[in-house]
């Protein structure tokens, strides 16, 4: 680990090699569906589990999706990595087709971030949207510890910019840094007071 450089990831435990890539499913000449239902995880020769994502997956699917005038994202994640997470979310948004995106169950921390480059966000009323500041682990001096506290407020502003884009109209950047500050779960219709998301219902596929 180096020093004061350990970003935000969520760990699952027991690692194993996968070079298993994100699946393009119900592909036609116009639209795809993509299914991040994952931890967003670095580029790595490694993966925790086979459903992680990584920015190379999400760039492979993407090549196979080029020329789509619709694409369908299905989120499901914990979230992950602030950089893959960033990287990922930007791959999505140079993406010309228009990009529906349905939160199945959770989108928290970076995957909420994610949800973002949504044209349009769907989510049920009884999924959940969870939004936080960047965390990290650190050792080093006072002063290092302290420019690692200031590095986090600048990470911190690349998932704002995003939330900003989403905002509904009303909602100060001041509200969503408090929801930011106290690590908050919202679920479909309060995700709806903050965020322009659409509440859908639930279907069950059974």
């Amino acid at each position: 680990m180096k020093k004061n450089r350990n970003y935000p990831v969520y760990m699952s435990a027991g690692s194993h090699q996968s070079n298993q890539l994100m699946t393009v499913k119900n592909l036609t000449e116009t639209s795809a569906d993509l299914y991040i239902y994952g931890e967003i995880v670095d580029n790595t020769d490694y993966k925790w589990d086979e459903a992680d994502i990584m920015p190379d997956d999400v760039l492979n699917a993407l090549r196979q999706v080029e020329g789509l005038n619709n694409l369908n994202i299905y989120i499901n994640s914990p979230g992950g990595s602030v950089f893959a997470g960033l990287a990922i979310y930007n791959m999505l948004a140079r993406n010309k087709a228009k990009k529906t995106v349905y939160i199945d169950g959770v989108a928290a921390s970076m995957a909420s971030v994610i949800a973002m480059v949504g044209d349009t966000i769907n989510i049920p009323s009884n999924a959940f949207l969870m939004i936080h500041n960047p965390w990290t682990i650190a050792l080093g001096n006072a002063t290092e510890l302290r420019k690692v506290a200031d590095d986090l407020d600048t990470i911190a502003t690349g998932a704002m910019n995003a939330y900003k884009e989403n905002m509904k109209k009303g909602i100060t950047e001041e509200t969503i840094q408090e929801l930011l500050n106290n690590e908050t779960w919202l679920n479909g219709e309060e995700a709806a007071k903050y965020f322009n998301v659409e509440i859908i219902e639930a279907k069950n596929y059974a």
